[in-house]
This record gives structure tokens, C-alpha cells and sequence, in this order.
């Protein structure tokens, strides 16, 4: 039965969506009729553009995928592709599932499939790790063991989180990453709350979010969310520094994750009334002309810049295939544009800005659908294609029977031999913080950080990264090196209290976050900052001191606060001032006397303004 003819949110009809972008006569609106049907798999790739010395091959398709909303790697370099049918009705007689697909003979194409799990329902999101899979499937957060590893659930889902809203339609809860923190990083979009917990918190105990970025620790089991607002973002990574961005739609397509920030809004307003401005995205351009969004969708007007306003997908290349010149580079699909998009990412006083950098990879395709990026073992780039005419809001029903994903390389790279690093040992893992390409990097501290959970870590291994961390020329390397070892539990506050007094900002900067990560800061650290805000040069070490505020007492706050607003030359960097605000507003409502006095002390007009209004107002906190 064909779909009813519904007014999209976005203002368009679907049948117009369809018919302006195929060809195809106005009005069918089914596409899963005769009368739509997707390129066969190899003449779509013989459309596709990628630059001059890139070759992309077709790694799989249909009959053997479809719908491939997520994938990710196992620690053997297979990969892990979620395909979702129970999209956009959301029914749970439409059952998702996750493949294995192999590549045994390096050649880009996937030579062996295997059905890991076929009873999903919502399936959003995937990410390997602590022997099992992690699956974002709204209401649920869930965890699918294979300690074995036979690619057999060891028994039904476990369910973590619960909470996640199910009406927030195609806002749904989605992606999951591994931070540098050894946390597990979620995403979330506008249109509904959720209140998530563990099963069984209280009503009055969960955590409330819509649009955002949030994250779970694996170990400790503790949920947050690290920052609120935007509007359906739906691809995040981290750079060679650790920082991260996140991909977004119609009111920025490019942000980078401040732990505490409230950034701007598609619609409605913060949780907090008195947050009192929002910050904005970091990326200085559109990908579109600026005019309604609704109606930006294509076409040669819009073309010209990218596409239109929805994005989905988002990786910093940190690979060893790709040419230097890529290595930094931001890289996001634009769903409209039916391409591949980058970013440029540049310091911008205690921030960044993102610059256009123009398409990598144009489709020629109204079916091109890009949703997940991502680099693999051997540095070649993977991109799914969900294959679709449909986009941000389907009414039409998905199309079911196709889906593909593309593997890019640049000349040939290496062969590689199989592997799976499971069976490494703990230096070989320590060592592998060394090598060029991030996949190793991430999931050899990942491993590190499982087997810290049941077992000591070898001496030889902690001894390597300590060596690295004291010796190493680069601070990525550096840095990696500090990861690792947190990740561990092998470095402690005092340890990180020693590296505020490095003199690289990106190792003072993480010194700081680590130690706000603990459940219990250590005052010692506390105090310490204080001490460093007196002198601290850096606009990078000085976000990372007023993002702590929210992790201190109302007491601490003051100390560090009445430090940080004496710095003048943050009175116009983006971030600081509303980052400092975030952090003493409920010192402010709880103790106004205190807050006129750190009025008066700052040099940063912005903060004077709301505490004053904050003073003024009768409204307690939210």
C-alpha cells in the first residue's frame, strides 16, 4: 500500500522531493514500487568521483547489504554494519540486524558474510569493544557479548541505558564512539527529551537531554551528558590533539565538543533559563545559500556550496594511506549534495574554526545516501551509502532491497597479512601508541584499558609509555601516551598535577580534563588550578579551566573563577566567556552577594552583563 501524500516538516512534498530529483513522474511516492529503483551496485560506482590518484572500489551491496545505517571494526579489521529495516515506521515486526563482512583477500571487496544478530528493532548505532558490541537502539542503550569470539551472541542483549525517547522520529539517539578518554560517546537530536539511567533509577534521578553529545563509562557505569543543544548532530570525531567535532544539521554542520557547553538551537529553548546565549558552530560557512533551509535540497544554486543543510557522518582522517595533505581534514556526506564534503580545521583563540575545503566525493547520484566514514586498518576509507531517495523526513517508506559501501583508497596500500590484536601483548598494544594510523593507536588503548578491568597491565608496557610520554618529540604522541595510561588507572593526580606545569598547552589542557573525569577530583588538583589560572598563557588551557567549574564545588568555583575573569584578552574569544557563565551561574543564584563581587573583579563585559541580570532575577536555577 502506497504511503498517504504527508507535508514533510521540512516543508517539501514527497512526491515533489522524488520527482524533481529522478525524474520520475510526480506523484509516486512509493519507492519501493516498479517505478523506482535504485543504479545496479557496479554502474553506480562507475558514477562516482573521487580526486585524481584515489581509486574507490565497491566493498559490498545488496543482496548482501541493505540499509546500512552504522558500521565499525573488530579488533581483527572486519567490519560490523547495522542494517536497518525498521526504519522510518519504527514497527517491531521490521527486525534490524548486524553483518560480518571480511575482506580475506585485500582486493577492497568483502569476499565472506556472516548474520551476527537478526532480532534488532531501532538499531542506530555500533561500536566493538570490552568483548562484545555496543548498540544504540532507543529506548535502550545495549551491550551484545561474544567473549569467545565465535561471532555468536553469547546470550540476549544486556541492556545498560534505558530512557532514550522514542519520539523523537529521525532525531533519534545515535552513533557511539570511543573518546580518548576511554568513555563511550553517544549523540542526540531535538524534537523530544529523554530522561536515561541505568535500569531501574528513580524518575528523579535520570538524566534529561535532547540535542547533544552525552557518554557512558564502560567500567564505572556512569552516564553524563557533556554538552546540550544544536539540532540532530549525526557524526563525531577526534583530532590528533584529542578534541572533538561533531557533524550536524540546518544550523551549523560543523561543531567542536566542549565538555559543558549549551550551543545554539534549531528550535525551543536550553534546560537552564538563565544560560542567556548559546554558542555558536565552529564552522565559518554554509553548505547552502543561507536562505530557508527547508527548501535547500540541491539544485545549482545550492550546488555551488555543498548541497544543502543535512549532514550525516564525520571523520578526521588520521590514517597512513591517504596523502598528508588529508591527514586533519574534516569529512562529513551531505545528503542533499548526494557527495562527500571537508573541512579545513584552524586555532581560533580558545577554539577552532572550520573552513570549507570543498567536495572529496561527488556521487552523480540522487540515490547516494552517505551516512557513516570511517578509516580502516590498512588507512583506506569506508563509506556507506543507505541508497534511498528518501531523506530527512521519509514518509514515502524506505527503500528496502538496497544498500552499499564504498571503500577509497590513494594507490595501493599494503597488504596486510591477518591479524587480530586481541592476541597482542600488553607492550605490543603500549608500542602500537606509536603507529601512524589511529586505528591502531584506538584500539590498542581500548584493549589496555579491558585488560586493566581483570588484571595488571605488564611493567613493560606502563615503562614504554612513561618513556614515550617524558621523551617523545610530537605531543600526539605525547598525548597518546597520557591516554593510554589513564585509560590504565596508571595515572594518578599527582602524576597529572606534574603535567600542568608542561610546557605544551594541548598536555596541560588534558591534564586538566582527565582529573575532572574522576567521580571525585582530587583537591590537591583543585587547588593547583587556582594557582595555574594566575598565570596560564594558553586561551586552550584557559577553556579547560573554565570548563571544570561545573565539576567543583561552589566554593572551588569561586577561587578558580575569580582568576580566570581577570584575563582580559578573553573578553571576545567565542567560547570562554559563556564557558565561565555555564560554570558560575548556580554560585551566582545561590549567593548573589558573591557574584556582585566577581562582577566587579571581571574584565569580561559579557559576564558582568548576566550577572547582573542573573542578580535581578527572582528565578532559581534549573
Amino acid at each position: 500500500m502506497k504511503a498517504p501524500l504527508v507535508l514533510s516538516l521540512c516543508g517539501l512534498l514527497a512526491s515533489d522531493l522524488i520527482g524533481a530529483s529522478t525524474g520520475l513522474p510526480i506523484g509516486v511516492l512509493d519507492t519501493q514500487s516498479d517505478h523506482a529503483s535504485p543504479l545496479p551496485p557496479e554502474e553506480a560506482l562507475k558514477k562516482i568521483t573521487v580526486p585524481e590518484g584515489f581509486s574507490i572500489s565497491l566493498f559490498a551491496a545488496e543482496p548482501q547489504l541493505h540499509q546500512p545505517i552504522a558500521f565499525d571494526f573488530d579488533d581483527r579489521g572486519r567490519v560490523w554494519a547495522v542494517e536497518c529495516f525498521s526504519y522510518p515506521e519504527f514497527k517491531f515486526g521490521n527486525t534490524d540486524r548486524i553483518v560480518i563482512l571480511s575482506d580475506r583477500d585485500n582486493d577492497g571487496r568483502h569476499d565472506e558474510r556472516q548474520v551476527f544478530w537478526d532480532r534488532g528493532n531501532r538499531l542506530t548505532g555500533i561500536q566493538w569493544g570490552f568483548d562484545g558490541v555496543w548498540l544504540t537502539a532507543p529506548p535502550n542503550l545495549l551491550f551484545i557479548p561474544d567473549r569467545d569470539h565465535n561471532d555468536i551472541p553469547d546470550g540476549p542483549p544486556e541492556i545498560v541505558l534505558d530512557g532514550f525517547t522514542l519520539d523523537a522520529r529521525h532525531n533519534f539517539v545515535n552513533g557511539l564512539a570511543w573518546g580518548p578518554d576511554g568513555w563511550l560517546w553517544g549523540r542526540h537530536g531535538i524534537l523530544a527529551n529523554s530522561h536515561v539511567g541505568t535500569p531501574g533509577t528513580p524518575a528523579e534521578d535520570r538524566i534529561r537531554l535532547n540535542c547533544g553529545i552525552w557518554r557512558y563509562h564502560p567500567t564505572e557505569k556512569r552516564f553524563e551528558v557533556l554538552a546540550h543543544g544544536t539540532t540532530n548532530p549525526w557524526g563525531l570525531d577526534f583530532d590528533d590533539h584529542g578534541q572533538a567535532f561533531f557533524s550536524n544539521n540546518v544550523i551549523g554542520h560543523l561543531w567542536h565538543l566542549i565538555p559543558g557547553a549549551h550551543y545554539k538551537r534549531m528550535f525551543g529553548s536550553d534546560f537552564n533559563p538563565h544560560t542567556y546565549d548559546l554558542i555558536n558552530a565552529c564552522s565559518d560557512h554554509f553548505h547552502w545559500t543561507g536562505a530557508k533551509w527547508q527548501n535547500a535540497r540541491g539544485g545549482e544554486e545550492h550546488d555551488q556550496l555543498g548541497g544543502g543543510h543535512s549532514h550525516s557522518g564525520g571523520m578526521i582522517y588520521l590514517g597512513d594511506n591517504w596523502p598528508a595533505q588529508y591527514r586533519g581534514t574534516f569529512f562529513m556526506n551531505n545528503i542533499h549534495g548526494n557527495r562527500m564534503l571537508t573541512d579545513t580545521l584552524h586555532r581560533n583563540g580558545s577554539g577552532y574554526t572550520a573552513r570549507c575545503n570543498g567536495p572529496f566525493l561527488k556521487a552523480n547520484d540522487p540515490w547516494f545516501r552517505g551516512i557513516s566514514i570511517k578509516y580502516g586498518p590498512d588507512g583506506g576509507v569506508f563509506v556507506t551509502d543507505w541508497n534511498d531517495l528518501g531523506e530527512c523526513h521519509d514518509h514515502d517508506g524506505s527503500f528496502r532491497s538496497s544498500g552499499r559501501m564504498y571503500k577509497i583508497i590513494h594507490g595501493t596500500p599494503i597488504k596486510q597479512a591477518p591479524f587480530d590484536l586481541k592476541t597482542a601483548s600488553d607492550l605490543s598494544l603500549a608500542q602500537n601508541q606509536l603507529h601512524p594510523n589511529e586505528w591502531y593507536v584506538r584500539h590498542s588503548r581500548r584493549l589496555l584499558q579491558e585488560r586493566a578491568t581483570t588484571r595488571a597491565i605488564s611493567s613493560d608496557a606502563i615503562a614504554f609509555l612513561r618513556h614515550e610520554l617524558a621523551t617523545h618529540p610530537s605531543i600526539p604522541k605525547k598525548l597518546r601516551a597520557i591516554w593510554a595510561l589513564s585509560a590504565m588507572n596508571a595515572l594518578n593526580s599527582t602524576q597529572r598535577i606534574e603535567l600542568l606545569q608542561h610546557d605544551n598547552e594541548h598536555v596541560r589542557h588534558w591534564a586538566i580534563r582527565l582529573e575532572m573525569d574522576t567521580p571525585v577530583p582530587d583537591q590537591t588538583f583543585i587547588n593547583e588550578l587556582t594557582t595555574v589560572a594566575k598565570t596560564e598563557p594558553s586561551p586552550l588551557v584557559r577553556l579547560a579551566l573554565a570548563a571544570a567549574l561545573q565539576s567543583l564545588s561552589y566554593e572551588d568555583r569561586l577561587g578558580l573563577a575569580n582568576q580566570l575573569v581577570t584575563v582580559a584578552a578573553d573578553d571576545t574569544d567565542p567560547n570562554i566567556p559563556l564557558m565561565l557563565w555555564y560554570g558560575v551561574e548556580p554560585v551566582v543564584a545561590a549567593d548573589p552577594s558573591a557574584g556582585l563581587k566577581l562582577m566587579q573583579a571581571s574584565k569580561i563585559s559579557k559576564l558582568r552583563q548576566f550577572i547582573a541580570r542573573r542578580i535581578s532575577s527572582p528565578a532559581k536555577s534549573q
